[in-house]
């Protein structure tokens, strides 16, 4: 008998594995906060015997080495990664025996395309594929992205993505189960899934990179390449250098002139409460980020790489959550934090600072009108299938750059559903502007009566 366990990391849209019998397991792929595989490897009661990553990640800081440092377990890593730490070299086809009691092994198949050096491992009982760890390569309907490594590259690793597809579909069985890493609201995705589990038999019947010619496959794939978050190009070579063990204890605490100080010296302070919360009272100056939200993605992508950041939260778990995510993409300790209320977060003299919110039917009876601006913060890829007549379109990972293209007025910003809008209207508020955050779903936007067009 075997097991296979996932663990997920929602808030980046990530799976990492524990595998094995009743003895030892792997670990595939895990995250910076290896605690989690600990404590599943303790519930199961097996000893990690064997740690494996798939590639060397550019979406996350990975916890591989020192789980590996931890439990003594062998840490394998494909031989074509380029890395400064001790590891076994994996090779095209190495197997790999993980508990001799239950009969299984891993065997490597090295399937380049998300990276040149990528490798699967087929997990076998007693011979025969039950499942494959893919990594970035076979996702659920899609693959992972080809051009996170070199745009010279791009081309090359798209074409290698179709045929790493078809190897696994050609020598699998169609029962076996795929478990990818990215692909679950990871922008290491090409696309987006649908699902949440699925086999080789099933990706025959429905994944492009199955279905279509390589040409055509690659032409699609690459036009459809979304933004890539500005972190990506940071870990990479923290993971090639070997990750520092992490630090979740608890952040110094932040009082009200600590605050204000940070705020005057430039420093980013990030207030973690819901949007509704952050838009009825907040501290002048701080940004909203909600824990709930991708909060690990989206602050990495926005905020300058290193800049302290301040977080304020409204509980402790909310915190110890939140420094946790943060962990994952190379954020490592925050600057300072406080907990609470706002009206704890201020000195005596100052006043708490707030914005309206609205929907689209708001926006409607207010829009077109002199000094009245309407901000789409959404991604190019979006805004393509539908924009606001007369709207301005700029990113929310991009708007930190590019405030002074924000026209002169109201800026009413939106973006799909709430979450980017919220977070915009708190850089714009912060830079001195009046604004409105719309908080709805843009399906609404044409229905209210706005003008809505197709690019």
């Amino acid at each position: 008998m075997f097991f296979v366990d996932s663990i997920e990391v929602a808030g980046l849209g990530n799976r990492s594995y524990l595998a094995g019998g009743e003895r030892t397991a792997v670990a595939v792929d895990p995250p910076r906060d290896v605690d989690q595989v600990i404590a599943a490897a303790a519930r199961r009661g097996v000893r990690i015997s064997h740690v494996v990553e798939t590639h060397v990640h550019n979406d996350y800081v990975t916890g591989g080495l020192e789980l590996a440092r931890l439990t003594g377990a062998a840490y394998l890593v494909p031989a074509g990664a380029r890395v400064s730490f001790a590891r076994v070299p994996v090779h095209d086809g190495d197997r790999t025996e993980i508990d001799s009691d239950a009969g299984l092994t891993l065997r490597a198949l090295g399937t380049p395309g998300h990276t040149p050096h990528h490798t699967s491992y087929a997990l076998e009982e007693n011979g025969t594929a039950v499942a494959v760890f893919t990594g970035g390569s076979l996702l659920i309907g899609t693959v992972g992205r080809p051009d996170l490594v070199e745009p010279r590259l791009t081309d090359r690793l798209a074409r290698a993505q179709h045929a790493s597809a078809h190897r696994l579909a050609a020598e699998l069985p169609d029962d076996t189960a795929v478990l990818p890493t990215h692909g679950f609201g990871s922008f290491c995705s090409s696309a987006q899934a649908e699902g949440s589990d699925t086999t080789i038999g099933k990706e025959k019947a429905s994944n492009e990179a199955l279905t279509r010619d390589v040409d055509d496959f690659v032409a699609d794939l690459l036009a459809g390449l979304d933004d890539i978050p500005a972190y990506y190009t940071h870990m990479g070579p923290v993971n090639a250098a070997g990750p520092a063990p992490v630090d979740l204890t608890p952040p110094a605490v932040a009082d009200p002139d600590e605050i204000a100080a940070r705020l005057a010296a430039g420093e980013w302070v990030v207030d973690l409460r819901n949007r509704v919360a952050f838009a009825a009272e907040h501290v002048s100056g701080s940004f909203n980020f909600e824990a709930e939200g991708q909060l690990a993605t989206y602050l990495a992508w926005l905020i300058p790489w290193g800049k302290p950041v301040t977080l304020l939260a409204e509980s402790a778990e909310q915190l110890a959550a939140a420094q946790r995510e943060l962990v994952r993409v190379g954020i490592d300790r925050p600057a300072a934090a406080a907990t609470g209320h706002p009206g704890g977060w201020v000195r005596e003299s100052e006043a708490l600072a707030s914005f309206p919110r609205a929907t689209f039917a708001d926006l409607a009876g207010r829009y077109p009108a002199e000094g009245v601006v309407v901000l789409d913060v959404r991604r190019a890829s979006e805004q393509v299938g539908g924009y606001i007549e007369g709207s301005v379109h700029i990113p929310v990972h991009a708007l930190h750059r590019r405030l002074d293209e924000v026209p002169a007025g109201e800026v009413w910003v939106h973006c799909a559903g709430g979450m980017r809008a919220a977070i915009a209207a708190s850089l714009l508020e912060a830079a001195g502007r009046d604004v409105v955050a719309v908080d709805d779903s843009f399906d609404a936007a044409e229905k209210a009566g706005l003008a809505v067009r197709n690019s």
